[in-house]
């Protein structure tokens, strides 16, 4: 039996390019704290956010709960809110599986979050910049179980409810294959004997003691984020490099001449190769685990069952291509004006002949 758990729902949205955290306060007229990263062992003070996320409950904004679920909103500075739904539970593991498969990719709860998240992100509009049109997303189903009865260490719940487990992360009601199982139990981290954390790409457990279960549940929400932010550049890289390379294909008779097409190609490569950098490098180091094994770990282990370090890749190689495309563009360009100078000079010496032709210059 569980004695003690809860269930969480991460719902994450990308919805401006930056937040302005030391605004939101004032612009909620209500409580907000400033978060700390809650390491599960005793690690040194500087294990913390580089600009904390700012964090409030529903009750600020006017929602206390939704469907039984408290509410509580995150918001990080790179510009992704977070709208997490949670409530504690009690039972066995059939009855926690049985919760889960109604709960993952719940379209339901999932507008219920948007709706929170625009009406936030309306309230926090002198705070926001860039404030997108469309709010990219993400969501993450975490099952956190406190207390078992009896206690058992992380290996020995494997062995007994190891199979009801793995079909729970997946939210299937069959029985999942040997092969499938083991992919998902083998993906486990435990720091004590009596803690286990299998993350999967949109779900996973946690077995700790509440206090313990912070950290990774932090962390949980922080990769995701990360992978919302990864997600917006992909796709913004693949919009702009596409109009890039339509400009570069279809140019005016007139901008092939001198080559401007090159110098606004350039500026505009090279803008966004900043902008872009910038903002992931902001993402990236926006929590650092040197110091924190367990931490590092951890945060590894998610980063790889979400996928984080093949959008990081392929962010850098388009990152790689405009900055080839730069290149390209600028040696054009030089090109074209040399052009452009060698038949001025020759227009210039043909009129000077002309005009000693004619005997107006001698």
């Amino acid at each position: 039996m569980i004695r003690s758990g809860q269930i969480v729902a991460f719902y994450l949205f990308d919805i401006a390019d930056t937040v302005d955290l030391t605004a939101v306060p004032s612009l909620l007229g209500g409580p907000s704290v400033a978060m700390k990263f809650a390491p599960k062992a005793t690690t040194p003070s500087y294990i913390q956010y580089e600009k904390p996320p700012v964090a409030f409950d529903g009750e600020t904004v006017g929602v206390s709960t939704v469907d039984g679920f408290h509410v509580r909103f995150r918001l990080y500075d790179y510009g992704v809110v977070s709208v997490s739904f949670s409530r504690p539970f009690t039972g066995n593991w059939a009855e926690l599986a049985e919760l889960g498969q109604t709960l993952i990719e719940n379209a339901d709860l999932e507008q219920r979050a948007d709706r929170l998240c625009r009406d936030v992100a309306t309230k926090l509009r002198r705070a926001l910049v860039g404030l997108r049109d469309d709010f990219l997303s993400e969501d993450y189903l975490v099952f956190a179980v406190h207390a078992i009865d009896p206690p058992l260490a992380g290996d020995r719940l494997l062995a007994e409810s190891g199979e009801t487990i793995a079909a729970m992360l997946r939210g299937e009601r069959e029985r999942l294959s040997d092969q499938e199982r083991s992919t998902i139990l083998g993906h486990s981290i435990s720091y004590f004997q009596r803690d286990l954390v299998i993350p999967t790409w949109n779900a996973a457990l946690v077995y700790d003691t509440e206090a313990g279960s912070w950290a990774a549940l932090e962390i949980l929400e922080f990769a995701n984020s990360q992978l919302l932010e990864f997600r917006y550049y992909d796709r913004l890289l693949d919009v702009q490099l596409a109009a890039i390379y339509e400009q570069l294909r279809r140019p005016r008779w007139s901008h092939a001449l001198i080559g401007s097409r090159y110098t606004r190609a350039a500026q505009q490569v090279h803008s966004l190769f900043i902008d872009v950098n910038e903002l992931t490098d902001r993402t990236e180091n926006a929590l650092k685990f040197v110091g924190d094994i367990y931490a590092a770990r951890l945060f590894s282990l998610i980063a790889d069952r979400l996928g984080l370090q093949r959008w990081k890749a392929n962010v850098q190689e388009k990152l790689q291509t405009l900055d080839a495309i730069y290149r390209f563009a600028v040696e054009r360009t030089s090109m074209s004006r040399g052009q452009f100078l060698e038949l001025t000079v020759v227009l210039i010496l043909v009129l000077e002949l002309l005009l000693v032709f004619l005997g107006v210059m001698r």
